[in-house]
């Protein structure tokens, strides 16, 4: 059987795989934040249809049966026979035999039936992509799971009402019902369904862009996974955790973790995942130019499985990265040609998403060969298409070469409006991401303040059992004897004080140790906070010269001039590290004479980017930060870790975050 990942339903005493919305394993898209973001948002198991002269012929079959089936267990085995045999080819029949599950349900009186004809009806409105309607008959069947205390069904339905929740956006309402889910799993200590939980509030954080708390859920369901050797839950948590290092930008991770999901897919021979796992692995090497023959090896596996399974989306996938390697090699006119052939396909104007990547990668390369007309034609469609479906990354892209060609054809007035779209999307990202870093601090914050109560909690309720104990044993030594109950009631009390003394000190301790935890995340929220404050500062300053050079030409001498001093002065400011050094001293404990003390030639710049990198800054926002090209961070990296001595399976920043 041939699986992909995608939303997986609780029956009977375990999953249900169905297909769903997700066409390929994990495939690549274009966020609103320019973010290669995944289609993870549900992350389960899909068993590919069955040969359709076979499926027909069961179907016959057991429609013969369902004529004569009595009204008791045997007609639901049929019903329920049939409902598997139709919810991949015929949904409209898969509801109506889930609806006739019910009415034997309520007919025979047999709650079980009733329970498992609801879940039956909220999969095949899932597959619908109606949810208001799936989550109706999901919330009748955890009602009645509910009152017979079946936890296991119920944490598998509360998950599923999670995925419904999380496919229309309600991130904040399908995470408590992962959170009321994780609690049922770990009632009936099953540890598979708490690895997926993981994975699925993983997935929520990553949505959120909150990219820390992501792999941190990730590892907690590798905890569990990797007992489970050469299993597909193995798996699942390695392609969730590629996606989040693919998200950071860490490309060495993203990779390590889908090659890891290919080999399994390999040796399983399950070719549609093997696609997917090739091409997004294509995408990562796609800038390694040293790693080039390998890539185009890679690329023309995943188009000889795609032209294998006759799946014209899959095969334009295949083909959209040939044009990417073809114009990396400087054909251009071979990428545009093959670019142009994708987007003639019928199928891709049912994926607007594709439709306007692909035609704007398009426009641009035909700017390149100067066949402007034709570019501008295609940049305007896939704006438009970008617009259509909210992708704010694509629209920044799309804008930005408007703007460009505008202004090779001399057609300022346009180009400014393009512009000024540009610079509008440009801040509202930017301040998205700022946002969701200081969102994602106060969640570290919140929850670690929450912990805390619940160990105080939990200190508190083992004095109060202590004290229990004491009571029972103090009224059982009145019953045997007054005289040697007082004695041993003296001693029984000295011994209860002790525990309480004891337990008191303890508590202390444990208070004082979360104080300082607390006291800790708040210097490193201020410290995150003072950044960013003052980088929004400068481009402010820097927004408004702009603003005044445009509204008066005549003073572009004078202005141009205050704007290099302005980023030079950016460029140069010791005191903005200072500042932010100090804090960071403040919250990692002398991180700077750490280092000094392993290596004591090391230099302030390279303290700087350890630094950064310990705030686990990615490649490109240190870059930024320090207004230098992103491999010249690449190239101080592995400098620092020969420095350090640190060996080639050592990772950097894991090693700084250690100190």
């Amino acid at each position: 059987m041939d699986f992909l990942w995608t939303p997986c339903f609780l029956i009977d005493d375990s999953c249900f795989f169905v297909t769903h919305i997700i066409d390929t394993l994990l495939t690549p898209i274009k966020s609103d934040f320019m973010k290669h973001f995944y289609c993870l948002t549900v992350i389960f198991l899909l068993s590919t249809p069955k040969n359709l002269a076979q499926n027909q012929q069961k179907i016959d079959s057991l429609l013969k049966t369902l004529e004569i089936a009595q009204p008791d267990t045997t007609k639901y085995k049929t019903l329920n026979n049939l409902w598997y045999e139709t919810i991949n080819n015929n949904i409209d029949d898969a509801l109506t035999y889930a609806e006739q599950m019910i009415q034997l349900g309520r007919s025979s009186n047999i709650d079980t039936i009733l329970s498992y004809g609801y879940e039956r009806k909220a999969v095949a409105y899932a597959y619908l992509n109606n949810f208001d309607s799936s989550g109706h008959y999901f919330k009748k069947a955890l009602k009645m799971y509910s009152i017979n205390n079946d936890k296991k069904r119920m944490a598998g339905i509360q998950r599923n009402l999670g995925q419904d929740l999380n496919m229309v956006g309600k991130l904040d309402s399908a995470y408590h019902f992962y959170d009321l889910a994780e609690k049922n799993f770990k009632a009936v200590k099953d540890s598979t369904g708490l690895a997926g939980i993981y994975n699925s509030k993983a997935i929520v954080y990553l949505q959120k862009g909150y990219y820390n708390l992501a792999l941190n859920q990730a590892f907690n369901s590798a905890e569990i996974s990797e007992k489970f050797k050469d299993s597909i839950e193995l798996v699942q948590n390695q392609m969730v955790i590629a996606a989040i290092y693919g998200e950071m930008r860490d490309t060495l991770n993203a990779i390590k973790y889908h090659e890891k999901s290919l080999s399994y897919f390999e040796n399983k021979k399950q070719l549609r995942q093997q696609f997917a796992a090739l091409n997004l692995l294509a995408g990562l090497y796609m800038s390694n130019e040293e790693l080039r023959s390998e890539n185009e090896k890679r690329i023309a596996s995943s188009l000889s499985i795609a032209e294998h399974l006759k799946e014209p989306s899959l095969i334009y996938q295949a083909q959209y990265r040939q044009s990417q390697l073809l114009a990396r090699k400087g054909n251009y006119k071979e990428a545009i040609q093959m670019l142009q052939y994708i987007i003639d396909f019928n199928d891709l104007k049912y994926n607007p998403q594709a439709l306007s990547q692909y035609s704007v990668d398009l426009g641009e390369l035909q700017m390149k060969i100067r066949e402007y007309s034709k570019s501008k034609e295609n940049l305007v469609l896939g704006l438009e298409k970008a617009i259509e479906i909210g992708n704010l990354g694509m629209q920044l892209k799309a804008n930005k070469l408007l703007f460009e060609l505008n202004e090779m054809l001399g057609n300022s007035a346009a180009g400014l409006n393009y512009h000024k779209q540009f610079k509008m999307i440009n801040d509202s990202i930017f301040n998205a991401d700022n946002r969701n870093r200081f969102s994602e601090l106060q969640t570290i914050y919140e929850t670690e303040k929450k912990e805390a109560a619940i160990a105080l909690q939990e200190e508190e309720i083992k004095t109060l059992n202590e004290k229990a104990k004491v009571d029972k044993l103090t009224k059982g030594l009145y019953a045997g004897g007054m005289a040697s109950a007082l004695a041993l009631f003296g001693l029984s009390v000295f011994g209860y004080r002790q525990r309480i003394k004891k337990n008191r000190i303890a508590r202390e301790k444990q208070e004082e140790i979360y104080k300082q935890e607390i006291a800790h995340k708040k210097k490193e929220l201020a410290s995150q906070t003072l950044h960013l404050v003052q980088k929004n500062t400068f481009l402010e300053e820097l927004k408004e010269n702009l603003e005044s050079l445009k509204s008066s030409p005549d003073k572009f001498k004078m202005e141009f001039r205050r704007i290099v001093m302005l980023l030079k002065k950016e460029k140069a400011s010791d005191k903005d590290w200072e500042t932010f050094k100090t804090y960071f001293s403040e919250v990692h404990n002398d991180f700077d004479q750490k280092l000094k003390t392993l290596y004591a030639d090391i230099s302030e710049k390279e303290i700087r980017l350890a630094a950064f990198l310990r705030m686990n800054l990615t490649t490109k926002e240190i870059a930024a930060t320090l207004n230098v090209l992103p491999d010249s961070i690449l190239k101080s990296k592995y400098r620092l870790k020969k420095k350090l001595g640190l060996d080639k399976e050592t990772d950097l920043t894991s090693f700084l975050s250690s100190l």
